[in-house]
C-alpha cells in the first residue's frame, strides 16, 4: 500500500483531496504546516492559522486519517519572507506563491514527508500530472486543471522533475463545485469555507504593513507622464539581428525626472508595484492614475492616465538564463532556437499567443499582442497546449 502525506491546509480544496487518495486505496496522513508566527501582521479575525489547523484536524478525524502540525516558519522566513524583503527592496515584485511550492511544500515539506515514509505528497491544487515515457525514460507533465477558472499550474510551474515525479494532485479533474459537492455530501467542516486570500499559508497578511515593519519610509516624487510624450513616438531603429530588436523591445522605458511633471508624494518607491493604481493618493485627474515605472535608487514613481496608458505595455520580456526553468527540461531551447507557445505574466491572465526565443543574452518571450504591466521579479510562464513547459522570473 502507497503511502501519501496530504498537506491539509484547512481549506476545502486538501480536505476533498485527501478523501479522494482514501478512496483510491492509498494510506494517507494529513499534515498541516504552521508557516508564521507573527501575529501582529495578522488580520487576527480572519482565518488566523489556529483556526485553520483546528479544521483540518477535523477534516482528519472525520476521514479517519492520522493527523500533525509541523512547524515550518524558520524556513519559511528564510526562504519567503527574507526573499521577499531583499526583491522590494530592489524594486522588483516577488510572488510567494510561486516560490512557497517551490521552496516548501515540494521541498522542505516534501522532506518531512518522505522521512515519514511517504512514497507521494499530494496538495489541493487545480493541476494534473501526465507521464510520457520517451526512449524509455518517464517525463513527468505539468497539466492545467479541469477547471478553467481555477487552474492553478502556474503557482507549480517552477516545479522539478524530481519534485513532480513524488507530487500528486487528487482534484486537478474536478471543477471547484463538483469539489464543494463532495464536502457537503462527506459533511467536513470546510465545506462551504470561503476559499483564503492570503500569503500561501499565513493568513491574511496586510503586507504593505509587514514590509513597512523592515522597510524604512523614504519621501519621494509621484510623477506623471503624457500619453503623447515624445518617449512613446521616437522613430523605431532598424535592427540588424532578432536578438538586437527583442533586446530593444524588452528594455523597459527609463524615465527621469524631467520626462514629466509632479504630481505628488509618496513614502518610498519600494512599497509600489507597476499596473498599481491602488494607494496613489493623487486627485484631480480625468482618469485614474497608473503606476508605469518605479525607480527605487531615484525613489521615484512614475505615473500614467488610464489602464491604456503607453507606458504600461511592453512587446517584448526578457528572463536571464540562469532564471530559466524547464518543467520539462527535454523541451529546453537550445541558443538560437526559438518555440511558439501560450504565455501568461500573471496567475488568472487568459494566456496570450507568444514566441519564444533562446540567445545567449536570455531568454526571450516575445508576444504578438503587447502586455499590460510586465513586472520585474515576477514569473512569466509558457504552455504547450495544455501543458505549462516552463517558467522563469522577469529580469
Amino acid at each position: 500500500m502507497k503511502r501519501v502525506v496530504v498537506g491539509l491546509s484547512g481549506g476545502v480544496d486538501s480536505s476533498v483531496a485527501a478523501y479522494l487518495l482514501k478512496e483510491q486505496g492509498y494510506e494517507v496522513i494529513g499534515l498541516f504546516m504552521k508557516n508564521w508566527h507573527d501575529d501582529s501582521v495578522t488580520i487576527s479575525n480572519e482565518c488566523p492559522w489556529l483556526e485553520d489547523s483546528n479544521d483540518a484536524l477535523l477534516v482528519a478525524d472525520k476521514l479517519g486519517i492520522p493527523f500533525q502540525t509541523v512547524d515550518l516558519s524558520e524556513q519559511y522566513k528564510e526562504k519567503i519572507v527574507d526573499y521577499m524583503f531583499h526583491e522590494y527592496e530592489q524594486g522588483r515584485t516577488p510572488n510567494p506563491d510561486v516560490l512557497c511550492n517551490r521552496e516548501i511544500k515540494f521541498d522542505v515539506f516534501m522532506k518531512i514527508a518522505l522521512s515519514l515514509g511517504a512514497d507521494y505528497v499530494a496538495t489541493g491544487h487545480y493541476c494534473r500530472k501526465g507521464v510520457l515515457e520517451v526512449d524509455g525514460v518517464e517525463q513527468y507533465q505539468l497539466l492545467a486543471g479541469i477547471d478553467g477558472n481555477k487552474d492553478q499550474s502556474y503557482f507549480l510551474c517552477q516545479l522539478s522533475q524530481e519534485q513532480l515525479a513524488k507530487a500528486l494532485f487528487p482534484i486537478g479533474e474536478l471543477t471547484k463545485p463538483e469539489v464543494r459537492e463532495i464536502a457537503m455530501q462527506l459533511d467536513l467542516v470546510t465545506a462551504e469555507k470561503k476559499d483564503s486570500q492570503g500569503l500561501c499559508f499565513i493568513g491574511k497578511v496586510r503586507l504593505p504593513e509587514f514590509l513597512q515593519q523592515q522597510l524604512q519610509p523614504k519621501d519621494g516624487l509621484i510623477y506623471e507622464i503624457s500619453a503623447d510624450s515624445p518617449l512613446y513616438h521616437s522613430e523605431t531603429p532598424e535592427f540588424e539581428t532578432v536578438e538586437a530588436q527583442l533586446i530593444y523591445e524588452s528594455t523597459p522605458i527609463a524615465y527621469t525626472s524631467e520626462s514629466g511633471k509632479v504630481v505628488g508624494k509618496h513614502q518610498g518607491a519600494h512599497y509600489f508595484t507597476i499596473g498599481q493604481r491602488k494607494g496613489l493618493n493623487v486627485g484631480g485627474t480625468k482618469e485614474a492614475l497608473f503606476i508605469i515605472s518605479t525607480d527605487v535608487h531615484a525613489n521615484a514613481i512614475y505615473t500614467g492616465q488610464g489602464a491604456s496608458h503607453p507606458g504600461l505595455y511592453r512587446k517584448a520580456l526578457r528572463v536571464q538564463t540562469d532564471e530559466v526553468h524547464w518543467v520539462r527540461p527535454a523541451l529546453a531551447l537550445q541558443n538560437g532556437e526559438r518555440m511558439e507557445v501560450m504565455a501568461r505574466i500573471r496567475y488568472r491572465q487568459p494566456l496570450q499567443k507568444a514566441m519564444l526565443y533562446q540567445f545567449e543574452s536570455g531568454l526571450y518571450v516575445s508576444f504578438e499582442e503587447p502586455q499590460s504591466a510586465i513586472t520585474e521579479g515576477q514569473f512569466v510562464a509558457w504552455n504547450l497546449g495544455d501543458e505549462l513547459v516552463g517558467s522563469g522570473v522577469i529580469s
